[in-house]
């Protein structure tokens, strides 16, 4: 398995990585398996979060005892040293370790390097401790990114990266480089709705500084992207058109599942309702005709018009337009396809 140096940092590890987020989704047996699974295969890399639910109990109960053979990467939505500190405590413990390779801020809009009670102050603290070996940042928000990455304070930046990045967004890639800033590819199939992950690998492995994490839930996934580790499908002229049909068929405004919209008021599952057009085109559909989840996407007449959302939105999206336009198609959808 390929490896990959994450900028400046001592951290070497598999350039097929494991994204931690969907285990909360399985059991703690089915997780510990998978786990088991991409360790076995040669994966070193793992990456969670605090505010992953179960994620990093799981991890921990499942390589605990390879801890010093793997890399963890973990984060905190703190925005202030001490609960910064608290939550990095927590996660030390969820994960039966005495320290985390990465522990990168979640998405903060802004980044206050002076504040002594600021989250930043206090991951600098937990480094100087020796709880973490290197501080990172994770973004939605291009001009934060790219701030974060020319900063000289951060080791690593995880920032959405894959077939549908817009020329912009691949700036990125060159401004850490040229820093010696580790860069992590979140989203590299745009929450799912990426048809062709042979493509989304392809595309990403062209950039040898760039390190995707693939989230995995079941077993065939990971032995998918075990199986382009082994023999990386070709970036050629026939993959090329494909990915120019797939950011033609995406172009424009649309919801990228990731959740900073939540919570809902009205319990409106945004990040599946504001896109599911696109998912019902480009994914088996059978789950979205069940009366559960038509009751779900009827929540969106319940809408409020908080301003939620829309605040909160990294894209700058009109949420509660995008949830009703969805709603009309789903309709219409639900009327074509339903016995």
């Amino acid at each position: 398995m390929e490896s990959i140096r994450l900028g400046r940092t001592e951290i070497v590890v598999s350039r097929t990585a494991f994204g931690a987020l969907p285990i909360q989704r399985v059991s703690e047996a089915e997780a510990g398996r998978l786990l088991r699974m991409a360790y076995a295969a040669g994966i070193d890399f793992f990456d969670t979060a605090r505010m992953y639910t179960d994620s990093e109990h799981k991890i921990g109960v499942a390589l605990a005892d390879v801890r010093d053979e793997i890399r963890i990467a973990t984060k905190s939505m703190a925005r202030d040293r001490t609960t910064l500190l608290q939550e990095l405590e927590t996660s030390l413990r969820e994960l039966k370790t005495d320290h985390v390779d990465l522990y990168q801020l979640h998405n903060p809009t802004t980044v206050d390097y002076d504040d002594p009670e600021g989250a930043y102050a206090g991951a600098v603290e937990a480094q100087r401790k020796g709880l973490v070996r290197f501080i990172g940042l994770t973004n939605h928000r291009l001009p934060v990114a790219l701030e974060a990455a020319t900063s000289g304070k951060f080791d690593t930046v995880q920032f959405p990266l894959n077939i549908l990045s817009s020329a912009d967004d691949l700036t990125l890639i060159e401004t850490c480089r040229a820093n010696g800033v580790g860069l992590i590819a979140m989203k590299a199939m745009s929450g799912g709705l990426i048809r062709r992950p042979d493509a989304a690998f392809a595309f990403l492995r062209q950039y040898d500084n760039v390190l995707p994490i693939w989230g995995v839930q079941r077993e065939n996934e990971l032995e998918e992207f075990l199986r382009y580790e082994a023999d990386p499908p070709a970036l050629d002229d026939a993959m090329r058109a494909l990915i120019e049909r797939e950011r033609t068929e995406l172009s424009g405004d649309f919801c990228r599942g990731c959740g900073y919209c939540l919570p809902c008021p009205a319990e409106i599952p945004i990040p599946t309702a504001a896109r599911l057009s696109l998912l019902m085109a480009r994914a088996p559909y059978a789950d979205f005709l069940t009366d559960e989840f038509s009751e779900q996407m009827e929540r969106i007449e319940e809408c409020t018009e908080c301003g939620h959302c829309r605040s909160n939105c990294p894209y700058g999206l009109d949420t509660p337009a995008l949830l009703r336009r969805n709603l009309e198609e789903y309709r219409e959808f639900c009327a074509a396809h339903r016995g």
